[in-house]
């Protein structure tokens, strides 16, 4: 059932946004909405990071369901992501760069071009961590735990676990267990804003580094104050359309990698959102059209709505994937 679901998931995502760059002959990556504006049409709005979630999903599909197409079209897509970026990798944003250096590393590439850019924004700033983006002062969760997440599968253990420990010290709230998102170094005040992301980056910081005591509180974290029904709660269109699907993936890391009562836990979220998220679509132009909230249903036109961005309708697909590694 996840795997269909997911199957169709993909087939939408992949008919509706990929097209060409540029019209170039050999090319693709996906249109920031849909239905397209001009801009989009010419990738004018790109959006590196949800790309980069992109081909993370499609990753996941050729893992379900390998075909030499689909990797055909993945080696495309990696060739048209430096092409867009005008031929380098580079990117102001360290978090998007840490993104894109795991999907790319999933596919067995070359990541230390984004490694090294993630040691070029580490500081003893604010007790250490890397910056949110170049000359900024500002240093936060969504770039420290996929960037603890990268240097753990690469085998840097060292970097990964000072970035683990500058989260767990500094942005855990202890009376909750929910991951906070950032710091402002310079007045020291932190930024107390609750994200799905957030939760998802340090789950998958602490599962890489076997901290699974600190997983396990995670995860209950979520059942309690980040999925009302069981359900993961959406943050609207634009980046936050990514993030219930960041902490879907990696629920479904924890479900099966976690012993216990809270490997269940972890289960039941992923699944019961994906059943929401599911039950919600509508139909639309070559599958299923997704709601940002996926205990809501989706609308019956999307212009206007937050369900057009890529971003969305990738969060969906990035659950939905994550459900179906969880099927027996």
């Amino acid at each position: 059932m996840y795997r269909t679901w997911a199957a169709a998931a993909e087939r939408a995502i992949v008919t509706r946004h990929l097209s060409r760059l540029w019209g170039l002959p050999g090319t693709v990556l996906a249109r920031s909405g849909w239905p397209p504006t001009p801009g989009e049409r010419l990738h004018w709005h790109w959006n590196y990071w949800w790309q980069a979630h992109v081909l993370d999903c499609l990753i996941d599909a050729q893992l379900r369901a390998p075909t030499p197409a689909r990797a055909a079209t993945i080696d495309r897509y990696v060739a048209t992501l430096r092409l867009r970026n005008f031929g380098t990798w580079a990117n102001d944003y360290y978090d998007d760069m840490a993104w894109l250096g795991l999907a790319l590393q999933r596919t067995g590439r070359d990541v230390t071009v984004f490694l090294a850019r993630m040691r070029s924004g580490w500081t003893a700033d604010g007790g250490g961590g890397i910056w949110w983006r170049r000359n900024d002062r500002f240093k936060n969760t969504p770039t420290n735990g996929p960037a603890a997440i990268l240097h753990a599968r690469a085998g840097d253990l060292r970097r990964a676990r000072e970035l683990y420990e500058w989260l767990e010290r500094t942005l855990v709230d202890p009376a909750t267990g929910l991951v906070w998102d950032g710091l402002h170094v310079d007045d020291q005040r932190l930024a107390k804003e609750i994200y799905t992301y957030c939760q998802g980056v340090f789950l998958g910081t602490c599962l890489e580094l076997s901290e699974l005591d600190a997983a396990a509180r995670t995860v209950r974290a979520v059942a309690d104050h980040c999925a009302p029904g069981g359900v993961l709660r959406g943050q609207g269109g634009g980046d936050g359309g990514l993030f219930a699907g960041i902490l879907a993936r990696y629920l479904a890391l924890a479900a099966r990698r976690l012993p216990g009562t809270e490997a269940d836990l972890a289960r039941e979220l992923v699944l019961t959102s994906a059943r929401a998220c599911w039950d919600g679509a509508r139909e639309a132009p070559s599958g299923p059209l997704f709601h940002h909230e996926w205990a809501e249903p989706a609308p019956v036109e999307p212009t206007g709505h937050p369900c057009r961005d890529l971003s969305v309708q990738t969060g969906a697909w990035l659950l939905l994937e994550a459900a179906a590694t969880l099927e027996s």
